[in-house]
């Protein structure tokens, strides 16, 4: 081996030890071109390609390791790849070369009976059971094993993933205290930095997913968090896609919805070659916010994508059924959902509520009352806050139904509560337009309209307008119209930004260089928000939303915006194109933030722009615009019924 190839790969093996991945597999692959690799270089680089999201190139490269290591006689190092190329077929929904794989490792391990490499397999044969199977006995049965051979062979990694997977198992039979014990404990190992990223990734993803599974959403969120800081402080852009899957989820449960899909829709576009149950995850939460806001054939078209990926698109293709008036329709699709024998009693958990609002709207209150008897029985058994809101939810609907009004008065304000401590915004103003009708059907008027006109502008901040309708109607038009006025909104222009293809570029340029554009723009807008008087209202990922008192002050920030940045491609030969929505609108002021239909009209008018793009609404401009516009066109907004006109900014002329 040449020094020139020597030099290469000892800088790409100290790029992947400093987690630069980018840098370690132009490196890696540039030596393999000079040279073919080893099997220990090639197993280094399709780690590397792993966590650059290309699961083709790990694949491929992980095969040239798993020969290369046979015919050195390594056989335990062969296992241990084949474990690996085992995991990555079944992520693919590849299970017949994953179980090839695994049966490959399980042969070459035969004839070593005393190697830490059988506890790895043990492992995933853990995991496989329990996600697989659902065999729980099985999957503690191997979790127990390989937990011993790590103890006996003192490695941390292993150690830590065998006892974050007995937790796991517990928490799906009900020892809800004691397997989240056993996850605590394993992921503050990983906290603490004492494993290997890919050890550390799997255990905060699955932790984030037991919580999930729980509907313990606090903790979800905080164990999300605490996953951000340690790819901060490891310099890594975070576990491919499925961390993003996780946020989505918490974000939509706190009514965060534009910012949820917009999350998701990364993650879907990072995990559709990568791992396609998390990007059909993904599309099923799109789905979920898209229903939220009243977009019903938004969420129609996200719940049938999800299930050509194989993801069961219940119970929110269900729901979307009642929304459209389809009664029949949704009560056979919750029920062919339930009828799975293979579901474990957490999953039912997130079906029966549906099954109750169903049963209860076509008149079936006998199944509505089992549906909300179940799910009682499991808010006992798993007694987490979110579950247990749900159960209140479910049962006070049952009692309204019966007629027993003070017994479902004491069940919605019960979820209402339970719903507020776990930040779920949505949920907690569904309970209490619930309890409001509740004491409607009571007779006492005044208790009723306090929680409806509660409830109402709760969803107006949300910008739920199909639920806030509902209510609407249920007082009359004058006394919403009240609400309004006391709401004393305020009226500005809001400004939404957006960076166009950036995952593409992530892919392009790699995430050293990428977190070194986003510093970059970051600083440029904040720096011309100030100049032309914006107020920055929420900055996720890549985009920002500010408000402007007036309008001509959001349109020239935008201008300058669009104008700053083609001056820096012409000078240093690049810079991010941006989309740039504006709309003018009345809106409800939250603390630091706004609510209503305007931001949500603001944020979707943006998406309709292209790179280096402003779409500006005609309303918003009033009597003109001093720059030049294109011809209006009417648009319909997603979610919304009426039609809006537009007009596109060409900010390169002059002013």
């Amino acid at each position: 081996m040449s020094r020139t190839i020597e030099r290469s790969l000892a800088a790409a093996r100290d790029a992947a030890r400093r987690h630069d991945w980018r840098e370690a597999f132009e490196l890696l692959l540039a030596a393999d071109r000079a040279s073919p690799l080893g099997p220990d270089d090639l197993d280094q680089l399709a780690e590397v390609a792993w966590w650059l999201y290309r699961l083709d190139v790990s694949i491929a490269t992980r095969e040239r390791a798993y020969q290369g290591f046979l015919r050195l006689g390594n056989v335990r190092r062969a296992a241990m790849v084949a474990i690996d190329l085992a995991k990555h077929h079944y992520a693919k929904g590849h299970s017949a070369i994953g179980a090839g794989y695994l049966a490959n490792a399980e042969r070459l391990l035969s004839a070593e009976p005393g190697c830490v490499e059988r506890g790895y397999l043990a492992r995933i044969k853990s995991v496989l059971a329990f996600e697989g199977k659902g065999d729980f006995d099985a999957a503690l049965e191997y979790a127990d094993t390989a937990m011993e051979v790590a103890s006996r062979f003192q490695d941390r990694d292993l150690l830590a993933l065998a006892v974050h997977d007995r937790g796991r198992v517990l928490v799906a039979k009900g020892l809800v205290a004691e397997g989240n014990a056993l996850l605590d404990e394993a992921t503050v190992a990983a906290v603490a930095g004492e494993l290997k990223p890919m050890s550390t990734g799997i255990i905060y993803c699955n932790v984030i997913s037991s919580c999930e599974e729980l509907a313990d959403y606090r903790r979800a969120g905080e164990w999300t968090e605490a996953a951000s800081r340690w790819c901060e402080r490891q310099s890594i852009g975070g576990f491919p896609g499925i961390c993003r899957v996780h946020r989505s989820a918490i974000m939509r449960l706190r009514g965060e919805w534009s910012q949820a899909e917009r999350e998701a829709r990364r993650a879907c576009t990072e995990l559709r070659e990568f791992n396609v149950g998390y990007a059909a995850a993904a599309l099923y939460e799109i789905g979920e916010g898209r229903l939220a806001v009243g977009d019903l054939p938004g969420a129609e078209e996200a719940f049938r994508e999800a299930h050509e990926l194989g993801r069961n698109p219940e119970p929110g293709l269900s729901l979307l059924r009642i929304a459209e008036g389809d009664v029949a329709g949704a009560t056979a699709g919750i029920s062919r959902a339930l009828s799975d024998e293979e579901l474990t009693p957490l999953r039912r958990a997130r079906l029966l509520p549906a099954r109750v609002e169903i049963g209860l709207a076509a008149g079936d209150r006998t199944t509505a009352r089992a549906a909300a008897d179940e799910l009682a029985t499991l808010a006992t058994t798993y007694r987490t806050p979110a579950i247990r809101a749900a159960a209140a939810t479910a049962m006070g609907s049952v009692l309204h139904a019966e007629g027993d009004c003070v017994e479902a008065i004491k069940e919605f304000k019960r979820a209402w509560r339970s719903w507020t401590e776990v930040d779920a915004p949505y949920e907690a103003a569904k309970a209490r337009a619930a309890l409001g009708r509740a004491y409607l059907s009571a007779g006492d008027s005044d208790a009723a309209r306090l929680e409806l006109e509660a409830a109402k502008s709760a969803f107006d901040r949300l910008g739920a307008i199909r639920d806030s309708n509902a209510i609407a109607q249920t007082l009359g038009p004058e006394r919403a119209a009240g609400i309004a006025s006391r709401a004393q909104p305020a009226t500005k222009t809001f400004l939404f930004t957006d960076v166009v293809r950036s995952t593409a570029l992530v892919e392009a340029i790699g995430d050293a260089a990428w977190n070194d554009v986003v510093r970059w723009h970051d600083a440029t807008l904040r720096a011309l928000f100030a100049e032309h008087t914006g107020e920055e209202v929420d900055h996720a990922g890549d985009g920002f939303f500010v408000a402007f008192n007036g309008t001509t002050d959001a349109l020239d920030c935008a201008v300058a915006i669009q104008r700053k940045l083609a001056g820096h491609r012409r000078s240093h030969g690049f810079a991010p194109e941006i989309r740039i929505g504006i709309h003018r609108a009345e809106v409800n002021r939250r603390g630091t933030g706004y609510k209503g239909k305007g931001v949500h009209a603001a944020s979707r008018i943006a998406s309709l722009a292209g790179g280096s793009e402003i779409v500006v609404s005609t309303q918003t401009l009033g009597g003109g615009s001093r720059y030049p516009t294109s011809q209006p066109r009417s648009v319909t907004l997603r979610g919304m019924a009426d039609l809006v006109e537009v007009v596109t900014i060409e900010w390169g002329s002059a002013a």
